[in-house]
């Protein structure tokens, strides 16, 4: 028996299957942005569905509609915070990631101060940062400096451990071709190491940007700074004090968008600087 194959079918078979592969990438980019905006819709309609059928009360459970409301009346008072919040977050942050960067560097450069300080790093880390607080507010010379403190000290491990990973982590072969054409130190450090460390230094940002906001709400939690220059934390227990809680779920909302567009910005540069040559970020076609 002949097994000729159909030469036709297998033809438009295969220029089928082509065009649902080129049609994938862009139908699974839709399918990214749609399922999420749909699961969000429908649970905010069945929570006021939920509160306005059993009619329960904005002091129980706030309906979305309150939460709206809220959001405009108190904008006067919880704006400002809010930006408090956002300059303590990003000021620990960029300390962080100096101080995180520059101790690495070092580190892996100098095996003794390795040895004599990284130990101590730990220890500052795994101290619970709202133990550490109630002495900051002793000794800091106001409680902005003190939350700044707070946030910075959470925000600086992971990047300091990644970076000093990343730096240990270059090939050595490739360490041995620099040997071999006769390069310094330094020059190992700023053309391969540094490099070659990038996709652990990104991981590290990205960690320590929401490292940084949750250290610095803890820390306002435990100075309940109150007046003009207090953030979101302090109106969050504010509200719970006068059971107003509209405005807990609107400054829950607003610490949620400021951890998620510290991701999306920490996840942009990351893109930036691996999508051209790392394969964490390059598009793969299998």
């Amino acid at each position: 028996m002949s097994t000729v194959p159909n030469t036709a079918s297998e033809a438009g078979t295969d220029s089928a299957a082509g065009v649902l592969l080129a049609q994938t990438p862009k139908s699974d980019k839709i399918l990214q942005n749609v399922i999420p905006v749909t699961t969000l819709v429908l649970t905010i309609a069945l929570w006021q569905l939920l509160v306005t059928i059993n009619e329960i009360p904005r002091y129980i459970l706030p309906s979305p509609v309150d939460v709206a409301i809220a959001l405009f009346t108190d904008s006067s008072t919880l704006w400002p915070a809010m930006m408090v919040t956002v300059k303590i977050t990003l000021m620990a942050l960029a300390l962080a990631l100096v101080g995180g960067v520059g101790l690495a560097i070092l580190l892996v450069q100098s095996r003794l101060l390795e040895l004599a300080l990284f130990p101590y790093a730990v220890v500052l880390q795994v101290t619970p940062i709202i133990a550490i607080a109630p002495l900051l507010l002793i000794y800091a010379p106001d409680t902005q400096t003190a939350l700044l403190i707070c946030a910075f000290l959470v925000a600086f491990f992971p990047i300091l451990s990644n970076m000093a990973q990343g730096l240990k982590s270059v090939d050595h072969n490739l360490l041995n071709l620099f040997e071999l054409y006769g390069a310094s130190g330094w020059q190992t450090l700023f053309y391969l190491k540094i490099p070659a460390s990038m996709p652990y230094f990104m991981a590290g940002l990205r960690i320590g940007g929401g490292l940084a906001l949750i250290a610095a709400v803890v820390a306002e939690f435990a100075a309940g700074s109150a007046g003009q220059g207090s953030g979101l934390a302090f109106r969050l227990i504010e509200s719970q004090y006068r059971m107003n809680l509209p405005r807990m779920f609107v400054c829950l909302i607003m610490l949620s968008a400021i951890g998620i567009i510290i991701f999306g910005l920490t996840s942009l540069i990351s893109w930036l600087v691996l999508h051209r040559w790392h394969e964490s970020a390059i598009r793969r076609e299998n």
